[in-house]
């Protein structure tokens, strides 16, 4: 597996990595045991960028890794192990908000050390902005974790441009996490530029447009019933043909690159910069494996202007996330 360094700090990861977000949570039903066997396979196909955090599955997320480290020997310093905090859930998994006060990001990031096993997490992201509390008060206490050895670098996800320059400058960042793909282009206009500006790696999450660029999905009924993805617009009932048939205009491209579609979307995020490390998800053993192989899938100038012709976020219907969620998007936070 090819390594990127994301920032200026020393975090080097896999070109791609592991969301284990879909193991405990959000995309219906999963097998534990099943979901080892994928962590242990990752190791080896030298997928060890790991992401979790710990509103994933109320916690069960990170206990899930923590079982693997604990079960397999030697894995701990094998793997990049990211994880977020900030993101409050009730004991039913409603939403509660978000909270990024000092206090409480000392207390997130303790648990987490519980449940993981852990004695640091290599990097530790504020998971959505807090609009209560500046962020040089929550970032400020991040860094306090940096210097007890808690915590190895620190990053922020979903966050505005002008809320990650003013995080920057109380302690570096290493890595921004955002979701990015080729039907989801937000970031292009201001949030890359700035991670590119301060040396900043950028790690796009859903980087396969939650499964759906995969052309795995054909149609509402493919998803589980408890299946998040329901409830998110651009898998609306009025919304899911338009977009299916966008998505199918990459398979052309990608039989003619001998891949498929997963590996072209993911190939297409490896050539924006070469400091971005997505993390696609899985609980498939051969998605894995189809995740992995695409590090090593080159595309020319004259792929990339082609796929920007295809797929432009303006022809997919559909916000990202149902209105509540998307007030925490790319946010701000009020001046210190």
């Amino acid at each position: 597996m090819l390594q990127r360094q994301l920032g200026h700090q020393g975090l080097t990861v896999s070109a791609i990595g592991l969301g284990c977000m879909g193991m405990s949570d959000f995309y219906g039903s999963s097998d534990q045991h099943n979901n080892l066997r994928v962590l242990a396979e990752a190791l080896a196909l030298g997928v060890s960028f790991w992401d979790s955090a710990d509103m994933y599955g109320l916690g069960s997320n990170e206990a899930l890794i923590g079982q693997f480290f604990a079960s397999h020997p030697g894995s701990r310093q094998r793997v990049q192990l990211a994880t977020k905090f900030g993101i409050v859930r009730a004991a039913d998994g409603s939403f509660v908000g978000v909270n990024g006060r000092p206090d409480y990001v000392k207390q997130a990031c303790d648990a987490s050390l519980k449940r993981l096993g852990v004695e640091q997490i290599d990097l530790y992201y504020q998971h959505r902005v807090d609009p209560q509390v500046p962020i040089e008060e929550t970032v400020g206490a991040m860094a306090e974790l940096v210097t007890a050895g808690k915590v190895n670098y620190i990053g922020l996800s979903e966050a505005s441009s002008a809320t990650i320059e003013r995080a920057h400058r109380v302690h570096p960042l290493s890595a921004v996490q955002s979701e990015y793909s080729l039907w989801t282009r937000d970031i292009e206009a201001q949030v890359l530029p700035t991670c590119q500006r301060l040396g900043i790696g950028l790690v796009p999450y859903s980087p396969l447009g939650r499964g759906f660029l995969t052309g795995a999905i054909r149609q509402r009924s493919d998803l589980a019933a408890d299946d998040w993805r329901l409830q998110a617009p651009r898998f609306a009932a009025e919304h899911f043909d338009h977009n299916l048939q966008l998505v199918d205009q990459l398979t052309t491209m990608a039989a003619s690159k001998g891949c498929t579609q997963a590996q072209l979307a993911l190939a297409w995020l490896l050539a924006q910069d070469v400091a971005i490390a997505p993390i696609p998800g899985t609980r498939s053993m051969t998605r894995l494996a189809e995740n992995a192989a695409a590090a090593h899938i080159s595309l020319t100038p004259d792929d990339l202007a082609v796929l920007d012709q295809h797929l432009k976020s303006s022809d997919i219907i559909g916000e990202r996330y149902p209105e509540a969620a998307s007030a925490l998007l790319l946010a701000d936070t009020p001046a210190l």
